[in-house]
C-alpha cells in the first residue's frame, strides 16, 4: 500500500543546515579558519621544537673523551693559568693572584641549591662568579638577578650544556647568544666570561678543545677554566672537597657546582673552607677581580635594548613551551586515569555480562510491532532490508517504509515488491527524524522498531531486540549492529571499532544505566516512551542521540539487547567515512549541549545529567579528543627522549588495546582474525579519528553550520542477504 503525505517542510538531506546550538556567532570564512588552523599548528611544533632544544634533546651530553692529540695547544696555553684571552696575535694567560681564591659554581642557577648557596655566600661576606646555563637562567631569571644584584659575578656555561667539541660552529654560537639574551633579560647586563662545559684545567685542553677555545676568543669571551677541581659533582664527602679545593700554591680558581643534583655536600664543604682559607690569609673574590692580570675588558656590560627585548622574548617563549609540555603531560595522565577506568569498568561489566543482562527477563514478547524504516535514495539497499525484515521469526508486525522524497527508484522497489504487510509512505524530503515520525504517527501498534534502509537484520532480531519489554521500565532496546561489508582495509578497521568501540562500551553504558545512543540501524520503543520524550526533533545532527538521552531523562531505562543481531554497509572510501564520523561525533556534542540542564535538574532527569552526561563527556568526548596527546608525546619521545622507555610505554598501551579487543569480541562470539590489523588501525585509523573529532569541536565551538550529507551505499551488504 502506498500512502502521499504533505508532512515534512524544507530540504533536509541537501539542503537543511542544522545551526550548532553551542554558539550564537556568526560563522568563520574557511580560509581564515585553515589559517588558524595552520598558524596554531605552527606555534605547537615551535613551541615543541624549543622545549625539546631547551631540555638538551638534539644532542645527548657526553664528557669530553680522553686520549685526544693536543698538538696544536699552544705551550704557553697548556703550561698556563686559567683564564685564557685569544687575542688578535697569540693567546695570553692569566693566574689568579698567590693571596685569592675564587669560587665558581657551574650548571646553575638551581631553584633549590643556588639560594642556600648565595645565603651562605652571604653569610660569609664573600663574592663568587657563576657560570649560568642558559635554559635555567631563563627557567630562574629571579636567581640571576639575585647573583648580580648581591655583587656575584655571572659567566656563560652555554644554553644547553653540550659538548661543544662534538657540535657545529654555528649551534655552538647559537649556545653563547642565547645564553646572554636569558642573561639580559633577567639582569639587563651580558657577560665576557665563558666556560666551556665538561672543561677542566689548562694541562688537559686538547685539539678540539683548543678550536672551541678559539672560537669563543674570538667572540670577546675571556675563558675561565680552573686550577682546583673540588670534584663535588662526585660527591665524595666534605672533606675531601674542601681538600680538592686548597691552593696547591698561589691563588686558585676553585670549580665547584651549584645544580646538577644533591649540593648538600658542597654546602658544608664551604662553611669549614672559607673560615680556613681565610686563617690562611687567603681573599676571596671574583674571577675578574682574582687575576694577577686584569681582563681587558669588565665582566659585565651593559646589555643593549634590542638584546634586552630578544631576551624577554626567548624567556616568554621558554616559558609557554614548558606550560605547555606541563599541560600535556598533565593531560596524559587525565588519558591515563580515564583509560584505567574505562578498561577496568569494561572488564567488571564483561564478567557481570557473562552472567545475566540488565533488563528483568519475563514472558516471552509477542505484541505486535511496527517497524519503521526511513529510505532517502536506497534504490539498491531497500529491497534486501525489507526481505530480511519480512523473513523475521516474529508473529505480527507491520513494515512502515517512509519514502523521504527520493530522487531514484526506492518508491518503486517497494512497491514491486507487493508485500501485504508492507506500507510506503511518501513524503517531501525533510529528512530523517521528520520521516520517521510520520512513521510513528501512522504505525499501528505500541511496540516501535526503528531500521535504517541499508540494513541487514538476522531472522531473531526482531523478537531479541523487543524482549526486554518483558520488563516494564524498559522505555527502548539498542540493537548489535554488525559492519557487513569486512573484506577490505577500512571497513575491517571500522568492524574492530564497532566491537570494542560501539558495542563494548554500550555494555559499559548499560550496566551504568545510561546508554547515550540507540542505534538507527535497529532499536526498539515502547510508543509510551517516544511519547514522553516528544518524538524525534531535528535539533541536532544526531536524532538518535537526542532521542535517547530524552527518554532517559523521563525515566525510562535504556538497555542492550546483544543478541539482536544486524548488519550495516560502513563506508567504504575515506571521504564517506570522515562525512559520516563527523556528523556523529559533532550530533553526539550538539545532543549533550540540548540536555545540559539535566545536570541541575532532580528526579530522572537528574540523575541521567550527573551520572550520563559526565560518563559521555569523559569517555565519548575527552578521551578521545585528547588521545592524540598520547601519540603525539610517543612520538616526542622517540625523537627527543628516551627511546626504549617510550616504545615500551607505546607498546604496554598497545597490550591494554590488544586485551580489551579480545574480551569484546569473545563476548561478541566474533573471530579474533580481523585482530591482525589492530596496530595498523593505531597508527593510522585512528589518527583519522582524532581529526574528525576535533574538527566538530571546532565547528561546535564556532557555531558554523553543518550540512545534512547522503553517504553513497555500495550494496555490498545487500547483495549477500
Amino acid at each position: 500500500m502506498t500512502v502521499d503525505t504533505a508532512a515534512g517542510g524544507q530540504h533536509v538531506h541537501d539542503q537543511l543546515a542544522v545551526t550548532s546550538r553551542l554558539s550564537g556567532r556568526r560563522p568563520v570564512g574557511r580560509w581564515l579558519r585553515r589559517l588558524t588552523a595552520l598558524t596554531l599548528a605552527a606555534v605547537f611544533v615551535t613551541l615543541l621544537l624549543v622545549q625539546a632544544y631547551t631540555n638538551a634533546s638534539f644532542a645527548p651530553d657526553s664528557t669530553a673523551p680522553s686520549g685526544r692529540a693536543d698538538t696544536a695547544v699552544p705551550v704557553q696555553v697548556r703550561d698556563g693559568g686559567p683564564a685564557i684571552t685569544i687575542g688578535a696575535q697569540r693567546p695570553r694567560t692569566a693566574q689568579p693572584a698567590r693571596d685569592r681564591i675564587a669560587l665558581t659554581f657551574d650548571d646553575g642557577p638551581d631553584p633549590t641549591w643556588t639560594p642556600r648557596i648565595l645565603d651562605l655566600l652571604a653569610r660569609h661576606r664573600v663574592q663568587a662568579t657563576f657560570f649560568v646555563v642558559g635554559s635555567q637562567a631563563a627557567r630562574h631569571p629571579d636567581l640571576v638577578r639575585r647573583i648580580v644584584a648581591e655583587g656575584h659575578e655571572i659567566g656563560v656555561h652555554t644554553f644547553t650544556h653540550p659538548d661543544l667539541t662534538a657540535i657545529g660552529s654555528w649551534r655552538r654560537d647559537l649556545e653563547y647568544s642565547l645564553t646572554q639574551l636569558a642573561i639580559a633579560h633577567a639582569t639587563g647586563v651580558k657577560t665576557t666570561l665563558f666556560r666551556p662545559p665538561y672543561s677542566s684545567s689548562p694541562d688537559a685542553v686538547h685539539d678540539a678543545d683548543w678550536r672551541v677555545l678559539q672560537d669563543a676568543g674570538r667572540q670577546g669571551y675571556l675563558t675561565v677554566l680552573e686550577n682546583a677541581d673540588s670534584r663535588d659533582w662526585a660527591r665524595p664527602g666534605e672533606a675531601v672537597i674542601a681538600a680538592n679545593s686548597t691552593p696547591r700554591s698561589g691563588g686558585a680558581i676553585v670549580l665547584l657546582h651549584d645544580a646538577g643534583g644533591d649540593r648538600a655536600q658542597t654546602l658544608s664543604a664551604l662553611q669549614r673552607y672559607i673560615p680556613a682559607m681565610r686563617e690562611r690569609g687567603y681573599r676571596f673574590t671574583t674571577v675578574s677581580q682574582s687575576l694577577a692580570t686584569p681582563p681587558a675588558a669588565a665582566a659585565h656590560q651593559r646589555a643593549g635594548v634590542a638584546d634586552r627585548w630578544r631576551g624577554h622574548v626567548l624567556v616568554w617563549t621558554i616559558a609557554a613551551s614548558d606550560a605547555m609540555m606541563s599541560g600535556l603531560w598533565w593531560i596524559l595522565i587525565v588519558i591515563g586515569v580515564l583509560t584505567l577506568a574505562r578498561t577496568l569498568l569494561m572488564f567488571a561489566v564483561a564478567a557481570r555480562a557473562g552472567r545475566r543482562p540488565s533488563w528483568k527477563p519475563g514472558p516471552p514478547v509477542t505484541d505486535p510491532v511496527s517497524i519503521i524504516v526511513p529510505a532517502y535514495n536506497e534504490c539498491d539497499t531497500i529491497a534486501a532490508t525489507i526481505a530480511t525484515l519480512a523473513k523475521s521469526a516474529y508473529p505480527q508486525l507491520e513494515i512502515i517504509v517512509v519514502d523521504d522524497g527520493s530522487t531514484d527508484a526506492t518508491a518503486a522497489v517497494v512497491q514491486a515488491m507487493e508485500m501485504d504487510n508492507v506500507r510506503l509512505v511518501r513524503v517531501p524530503n525533510a529528512g530523517k527524524a521528520l520521516a520517521l515520525n510520520t512513521g510513528l504517527a501512522m504505525a499501528r501498534y505500541d511496540l516501535i522498531v526503528m531500521v535504517d534502509a541499508d540494513t541487514i537484520v538476522e531472522p531473531d532480531a526482531i523478537a531479541r531486540v523487543v524482549e526486554p519489554f518483558a520488563d516494564p521500565a524498559v522505555g527502548a532496546v539498542a540493537g548489535n549492529v554488525k559492519v557487513g561489508n569486512r573484506r577490505r582495509l577500512l571497513p575491517r578497521w571500522q568492524h574492530i571499532e564497532y566491537v570494542i568501540g560501539f558495542n563494548l562500551d554500550r555494555r559499559l553504558y548499560d550496566a551504568l544505566g545510561c546508554i547515550p545512543t540507540i542505534p538507527g540501524a535497529l532499536g526498539a520503543f515502547r510508543r509510551s516512551a517516544l511519547a514522553d520524550a516528544g518524538g524525534l526533533s531535528v535539533d541536532t545532527l544526531a536524532e538518535d542521540t537526542d532521542l535517547t538521552m530524552a527518554i532517559l531523562r523521563q525515566g525510562w531505562r535504556v538497555v542492550y539487547q546483544r543478541h539482536a543481531r544486524c548488519h550495516t554497509e560502513a563506508p567504504t572510501t575515506l571521504r564517506q567515512l570522515l562525512m559520516q564520523r563527523y556528523r556523529w561525533s559533532y550530533g553526539t556534542m550538539q545532543s549533550m549541549w540540548k540536555h545540559r540542564r539535566s545536570l541541575a535538574e532532580r528526579g530522572a532527569s537528574g540523575r541521567f545529567g550527573r551520572r550520563g552526561l559526565p560518563l559521555i563527556a569523559a569517555f565519548s568526548v575527552v578521551l578521545p579528543l585528547f588521545g592524540p596527546i598520547l601519540d603525539l608525546l610517543t612520538v616526542y619521545g622517540w625523537f627527543f627522549l628516551d627511546r626504549t622507555s617510550t616504545v615500551i610505554g607505546w607498546l604496554a598501551i598497545l597490550a591494554v588495546q590488544i586485551a580489551t579487543a579480545i574480551l569484546a569480541f569473545r563476548l561478541d562470539k566474533e573471530p579474533l582474525r580481523p585482530l591482525w590489523a589492530l596496530p595498523l588501525q593505531q597508527l593510522v585509523y585512528r589518527q583519522l579519528m582524532y581529526a574528525v573529532l576535533l574538527r566538530s569541536a571546532t565547528t561546535a565551538i564556532a557555531g558554523r553550520r553543518l550540512r545534512w550529507q547522503k553517504l553513497h551505499r555500495t550494496a555490498e551488504v545487500a547483495a549477500r542477504a
